[in-house]
Parts: C-alpha cells; sequence; structure tokens
C-alpha cells in the first residue's frame, strides 16, 4: 500500500491506494501502445543506452514491451535495476538500510555514468540509492530520465468531501493522457502562457480569500510537455528540465522570491498531522511572515516551527494545461499531481530544483482547483478553468 500526505486545495490527505480485490473492475493497460508511446517520446538517437529502474511487483507486464520498443527505436537496451521490493521485512533492521544508502548511491553513480536514458517506472522514487545516483548524474548535465509514476507514487488525489475514483477509472484516465493528448499543441499553449508571464505581474485569487502576486523575471520556466529528446534536455538550465514527466501537462516556475507578495487561503486543512480551519498564510517578500487560522492555529505554528528558517518561503508556481487530465465535472479528484487544465499549485519550500535561492529541504504541495489567475490584464483561469485570451 502507498501513502503520500499532501495538500489538496489546502486540504492534507494521506492517499492509501490499496490492492484492488479481484471483484472491483479493472482496465486492461494497452501495454505496447504504453510502450511505444514512452520511447516515441524520448526520440531515441541511435545507439543510445537505455535503463529501466523498477520495483518489484509494479508494471512487470510493460517491461519486456518496453525493452523491446526501445531495441526497435534503435537504442541499446542495457536492462533493468530494481529497486528494494516495499515494505520491508518487519524484523530489518532500518540502521543496516540507512549505512547503506550512502555507499550504494556512490557505486551506483560510478557505474551508471555511460547510461544517456533512464525510465523510472512506477514505485521507483529518489529515496533509493539507483534513482538517486541518477539524479546526481543529471546535476552534472549527464543524460535524461522520465518520470513514468502512475499512481503507485502517489499522483491521485481526492478533493475535500469527495472520494477518489476506483483504480480502473484512474488507470483508464492516465491511460489516455498518455497515449491521446495533443503534444504539439500541449507544448505551444505552455510557451504562450510563458512568454505572457516575462515582465508581466501574475495575480492567483480565489473565493476563500487567496490573494497572491509575483513576477518571474528571467526563472527558467520547467515545460512538462512530454518532449524527452536529447536536444530538449541538452538545452536545459535545471534540474526537472532532465526529468520528464509522462503523462505530461504542467508548467512549473520559481518566481523572484522577493516578488511574492498576499497571502494563501486553505479550507480545511491539515498540519502536523492535526486538522487545521480557515487557515491564512501571510507571505511578504516570499517569506512566511504570518499564519492565522479560525480553529488549529497551533498545529500549523507547530509545523513551520519545525521547518528549517530558510524553508519558510513560498517554493514554486505550477499550472496545469492538459484537459485529458482536467479535474471532472462530475465525481470530480485530480489527476496525476495536478497537470489537468487549470489546477493550480502554490508550494512552500525549497525551490533549488526549479533555480530558485530557497533551500532548506521542505517541500509542502498545496493543489487549488477553483482559483482565477490574471496575467497582467489577461485572465488565463476563471474559477478553476483554464480560458486563455485570444490571440
Amino acid at each position: 500500500m502507498t501513502r503520500k500526505a499532501i495538500a489538496v486545495s489546502g486540504l492534507v490527505v494521506v492517499l492509501a491506494i490499496p490492492t484492488l480485490a479481484a471483484a472491483q473492475p479493472q482496465l486492461t493497460l494497452d501495454w505496447p501502445a504504453m510502450a511505444d508511446r514512452l520511447v516515441t517520446q524520448l526520440a531515441l538517437e541511435p545507439g543510445e543506452r537505455v535503463l529501466l529502474v523498477a520495483a518489484p511487483g509494479m508494471f512487470d507486464d510493460l517491461i519486456p514491451h518496453l525493452r523491446y520498443a526501445v531495441m526497435r527505436a534503435g537504442g541499446v537496451d542495457i536492462g533493468v535495476i530494481d529497486v528494494l521490493k516495499e515494505p520491508f521485512p518487519e524484523h530489518w533492521d532500518t540502521g543496516v538500510l540507512t549505512a547503506g544508502a550512502a555507499p550504494s548511491r556512490e557505486a551506483y553513480r560510478s557505474m551508471l555514468a555511460e547510461v544517456d536514458v533512464a525510465i523510472m517506472l512506477p514505485g521507483a522514487t529518489p529515496g533509493h540509492p539507483a534513482y538517486a545516483a541518477l539524479q546526481d548524474l543529471l546535476r552534472a548535465g549527464h543524460g535524461r530520465t522520465v518520470h513514468f509514476h502512475w499512481v503507485e507514487n502517489g499522483s491521485a488525489f481526492p478533493l475535500p468531501g469527495q472520494p477518489l475514483p476506483p483504480r480502473h477509472v484512474i488507470d483508464a484516465t492516465y491511460q489516455r493522457a498518455l497515449l491521446e493528448t495533443d503534444y504539439a499543441a500541449l507544448a505551444a499553449a505552455q510557451r504562450r502562457f510563458a512568454s505572457a508571464m516575462r515582465g508581466r505581474e501574475i495575480r492567483v485569487t480565489s473565493p476563500l480569500g487567496t490573494d497572491l502576486r509575483f513576477r518571474i523575471g528571467d526563472r527558467p520556466v520547467n515545460f512538462q510537455d512530454g518532449d524527452a529528446s536529447a536536444a530538449r534536455a541538452e538545452g536545459g538550465v535545471i534540474l526537472i528540465d532532465r526529468e520528464i514527466e509522462l503523462p505530461a501537462g504542467a508548467i512549473r516556475v520559481a518566481p523572484i522570491e522577493e516578488s511574492v507578495e498576499g497571502t494563501i487561503v486553505f479550507p480545511l486543512s491539515q498540519w502536523d498531522g492535526r486538522p487545521v480551519d480557515g487557515l491564512t498564510i501571510r507571505i511578504e517578500r516570499g517569506r512566511v511572515v504570518g499564519v492565522t487560522a479560525r480553529t488549529g492555529q497551533a498545529a500549523a505554528e507547530a509545523e513551520l516551527a519545525g521547518v528549517p528558517e530558510e524553508a519558510r518561503a513560498f517554493r514554486e508556481f505550477a499550472l496545469g494545461f492538459n484537459p485529458l487530465l482536467a479535474v471532472p465535472e462530475r465525481s470530480p479528484w485530480i489527476p496525476y499531481y495536478g497537470y489537468g487544465a487549470g489546477v493550480v499549485r502554490l508550494s512552500l519550500g525549497d525551490n533549488s530544483e526549479l533555480g530558485g535561492n530557497v533551500g532548506g529541504g521542505y517541500v509542502r504541495w498545496n493543489f487549488f482547483t477553483g482559483t482565477t489567475v490574471t496575467v497582467g490584464d489577461d485572465v488565463w483561469v476563471r474559477d478553476g478553468r483554464l480560458v486563455p485570451p485570444e490571440r
């Protein structure tokens, strides 16, 4: 069972996705088509060496099709690295695992230095030494990866008061987005929005009272448009330019810290493991300077008190653009990390992977589905719906 704590429209939930019972409906995934799409997005060059990083028992049926697709595209299949299967046996000493992680990571860095491409399959995370070693190589400007997380990495989020749909509905949503997205149109829409942001003030508001303003200056904008080619990676300037998510859909940017001013207002949410109602966080020059709430204020203050001082700051603005991952009108939920059209992410904490100046390691994602986003005088999102202005 996978668990991930996250804030959704301000509500922190612990998402637990159990193994499906045999009686529940299941979607037969199109493994060959999914493999072909992943390799197509990589735009492999002849002779590129491709590694898969997998969690045992997760998406095993995809692996042979993916390896075959790599070879058919002219790439070199160099096999699969399995991370340790979780949960670990109860009698294992966690100190042994902790002590072994650093030397494993170092050994993997050396061993994987000649890998051109890696595909991170569901269940593999940066906490695993092989994955961490590949990120070290990416930071050094070598190679590229595809993040193919699916549900096993906690990518689907319920809205307050709404249950998640059954697993076969999530699978169908993700598979359709992977296979049917118009990647050229997605990239064009993202770049148009990024261009509009340059030199203009961005404002995010909500009916609850969120009113946040910022500028991005010349900060890099990360385009999660599905382009995982070598040319794209070589033109990247930050770590996540070399880590491409599939399904695709969002832009991400760390605003100029000193430009971030205003308030973020949450509905019922969870901080420090406790409920907080009516939480308002005040931001001045990119820093968290005030916390108030109708109830549970002490919990929010306690969580932030445990965060390094440098990380008590605004992290990033993200906006989803993929219409195939939009929040459904009926039985609503947030697909794939908020990559759907109109979903906004206002995160707190460390933004170093985005090219920002905030460190400290703490990251808190906050998804919002009913906001309005204005760039200069133009409304791009109205009440949670993407409404790009006419050209």
